[in-house]
């Protein structure tokens, strides 16, 4: 009876998802890494170019303030699930690093995303979707993996160069060209049925390479005055757009772009130095970089575009979020019912068809309770206002981001009821995720506090083992 009963709702089910499968657009999201929000042509750098991403914002939507983790896994995990990182411990990159000596003890980040989370594939293909992820993963190993969570057609991929037995060509590939290879062929394969597409990029992660062509036109190209203007990120840079650029030439080649929804993000803002100093790029007007909670390391570049459905050339200035991807998807899916699990995030849907439209938010939260290129902080933004609450000192910086855009000005001591609210408001959030905190190390040692486990001195290390 079981079995009958089982067979009978597959059927029903079924039968709903063909019914409606003609109605339902395809979705694609396109995550670039650690790209900033002022790397990109439509968002002011004339340095880099990026004609294709450019090309998408005339097309489509581009968002004024939109909103990541401030690194990348926990960007993964909320944009997989739809709930904020810190209900899962992810707030650092699996499988993060630690600083032995430094004040504070982080906590442990979990080396996966648990499989009882329902991912956005998983819901997608209850309304029939086709659904594939190529790139990077950074949630989980062997047992964890994008097909463990309901990802059907799977390409992993890291670096910025493939070798010939991952190719099977017989040569090395750029990777973004070897990833754009996959996504065109999955949607020629699918483009008969509803389809939902993850292209997680490695660029621009360091290390920085390109291709001998592209790293000669930007070294004998102007620099943008105020900018770093790095050849070789440039270059990587534009290998990422041209993948941009064929995705979206195959969903018009496809004649499906007045079905697909293309929603190009980063997971985090623009990594400014390489931890032994070099430049890589600049994240101003905005203070800070990735890792840190300042708006350089949490505001990112989006663009959106659904011919006919996006309105072309338009700018939404509502402060949006990764978290918000999952209920977006799932509602243009058609996804019926809710997860047996919480929902952090809202709906953009009314934004994407308005971009003066309301949400049903006002408030926005994070959670780094690391070192990473800042001490562990948390943070909330509410209206225009953000504060930052950091624990090594237990002070708080208070920001008004539409008169300061570069949080140069703290307004805590002028603002003292404001401050004290935003942060209360902040530890109530905290207990709400079950948000992990720091806590004092016993082995603090400022003379080594910045030097990370594994780097330490001879003599220093072997007392410190000794003890």
């Amino acid at each position: 009876m079981k079995f009958i009963l089982l067979s009978l709702s597959c059927l029903c089910l079924f039968a709903s998802s063909t019914r409606a499968a003609p109605d339902l657009p395809n979705l694609i999201v396109i995550l670039a890494d650690d790209l900033g929000w002022s790397d990109v042509g439509c968002y002011g750098n004339t340095y880099n170019e990026t004609p294709h991403m450019d090309r998408l914002a005339r097309e489509g939507m581009r968002f004024t303030q939109f909103y990541a983790g401030p690194v990348c896994s926990p960007t993964r995990a909320n944009l997989q699930s739809g709930q904020d990182q810190a209900r899962f411990g992810i707030t650092q990159h699996i499988p993060g690093h630690k600083r032995p000596f430094a004040k504070l003890a982080d906590p442990v980040v979990p080396l996966q995303l648990p499989l009882e989370v329902e991912t956005y594939a998983e819901r997608l293909r209850t309304s029939g979707y086709a659904t594939g992820y190529i790139g990077k993963w950074h949630l989980g190993g062997e047992g964890h993996l994008p097909q463990h969570q309901g990802w059907e057609t799977v390409t992993e991929a890291k670096g910025h160069t493939q070798p010939p037995e991952v190719t099977g060509t017989g040569k090395e590939q750029r990777t973004a060209e070897f990833m754009t290879d996959k996504a065109i062929r999955f949607i020629e394969a699918n483009k008969e049925r509803p389809f939902v597409l993850q292209v997680s990029h490695y660029a621009v992660h360091i290390p920085l390479t390109t291709t001998p062509e592209l790293e000669k036109k930007y070294r004998a190209k102007k620099p943008m005055e105020g900018y770093p203007s790095n050849p070789l990120y440039a270059g990587l840079l534009e290998e990422l757009d041209q993948s941009v650029g064929r995705i979206v030439q195959a969903v018009d080649q496809a004649g499906l772009g007045e079905k697909t929804l293309i929603l190009f993000l980063s997971d985090n803002g623009g990594l400014e130095h390489e931890q032994n100093g070099t430049v890589v790029t600049s994240n101003k007007p905005l203070n800070g970089e990735k890792g840190t909670l300042y708006e350089g390391g949490i505001r990112v570049p989006a663009i959106a575009r659904w011919t006919g459905r996006v309105p072309a050339g338009t700018e939404c200035h509502t402060p949006a979020i990764t978290i918000d991807v999952y209920p977006t998807l799932t509602e243009l899916g058609a996804v019926q019912g809710r997860a047996n699990q919480p929902q952090d995030g809202v709906s953009l849907a009314a934004l994407l068809r308005d971009p003066k439209a309301t949400i049903a938010r006002d408030t926005l939260y994070w959670h780094l309770p690391h070192y990473h290129h800042s001490t562990p902080a948390s943070a909330i933004r509410h209206g225009d206002m953000k504060l930052i609450q950091f624990y090594e000192t237990d002070t708080v910086e208070l920001y008004d981001l539409n008169d300061d855009l570069g949080e140069t000005k703290n307004l805590a001591k002028e603002q003292p009821e404001n401050a004290q609210k935003l942060k209360a408001a902040l530890a109530e959030w905290r207990l709400k995720v079950n948000a992990r905190m720091p806590v004092p190390n016993p082995e603090y040692d400022p003379a080594h506090a910045s030097e990370l486990a594994g780097k330490l001195g001879g003599k220093k290390r072997e007392k410190k083992i000794k003890e």
